[in-house]
């Protein structure tokens, strides 16, 4: 029996077994992976991933769904459920706790807090292999962004920054039960190595993204005002002058240094 989806948990079940191959064959999973799933809804993911993994551990809200979760994967694999909202999730702790260096992670996100995910994910960048989720397209365009583009913004600084981002394809509202109003797309988050990571403080640079995409339309030496002025932005080898829209990742993290030095 299909379970009724919820609207309050922004539940999208995911039906359409072209798109689910689709996304299990990128994610590629193996014997000797770690898979975590966030919101495996109905099973539609979570079933072939475990069947070709031997083993995932599955992370859900919704306790009316993990009955038949637990029931349908019995012959399966060894299916754990971790009842919990995600954000609350500690990767690197149960890293820890399974004995396993990394974690693979993939979800078909409720959209609604897609983002606080996003991010909550990449605070445990050091603690996870790859990302593979489905988003509202929209957010996977944002996070893809080029410097330029109307799209870009705080979301696609702070992604870049600690990921490389990949966006693999789109899927039609109807392959979910209920269909949402929207697309949607599948993203490959991998999270840079140590060489590549920025050494900037991690507040601070939040902080010089946030303001600098608070007014876009601004130039930086207004925008930034609060936290540093224009010859404090020259040092970081930027035009005050500029906006917040025309800046690569990198120049964020000089600008951060620099108010971080002041």
């Amino acid at each position: 029996m299909s379970a009724r989806p919820k609207k309050s948990f922004g539940q999208h079940f995911l039906h359409e077994r072209r798109y689910i191959e689709r996304i299990v064959s990128a994610i590629s999973p193996r014997a000797d992976d770690f898979l975590v799933e966030i919101g495996p809804g109905e099973g539609a993911l979570t079933f072939p991933l475990l069947a070709a993994a031997g083993k995932l551990t599955a992370i859900e809200l919704d306790t009316d769904l993990i009955p038949n979760l637990q029931a349908n994967a019995a012959s399966i694999g060894e299916l754990s459920i971790i009842h919990a909202d995600v954000l609350k999730v500690d990767f690197t702790a149960l890293a820890q706790r399974e004995g396993v260096s990394r974690l693979r992670i993939a979800g078909n996100l409720p959209y609604y807090i897609s983002s606080p995910i996003l991010f909550h994910c990449v605070d445990h960048a050091a603690a996870i292999t790859d990302m593979h989720f489905m988003l509202q397209k929209e957010v996977v365009d944002r996070m893809a962004a080029e410097p330029g583009s109307k799209v870009y913004g705080r979301l696609s600084v702070m992604l870049q920054l600690a990921c490389r981002v990949e966006p693999l394809f789109d899927v039609p509202p109807g392959a979910f039960r209920p269909p949402p109003k929207v697309d949607s797309s599948v993203v490959r988050l991998i999270p840079l190595a140590p060489s590549e990571r920025h050494d900037a403080d991690p507040e601070r640079l939040y902080a010089v993204v946030k303001a600098a995409f608070a007014q876009r339309r601004k130039t930086l030496s207004n925008a930034l005002r609060q936290l540093m002025d224009a010859d404090a932005i020259r040092r970081a080898d930027v035009d005050p002058k500029a906006r917040a829209e025309t800046l690569a990742p990198e120049d964020f993290v000089r600008l951060a240094k620099v108010v971080t030095e002041s």
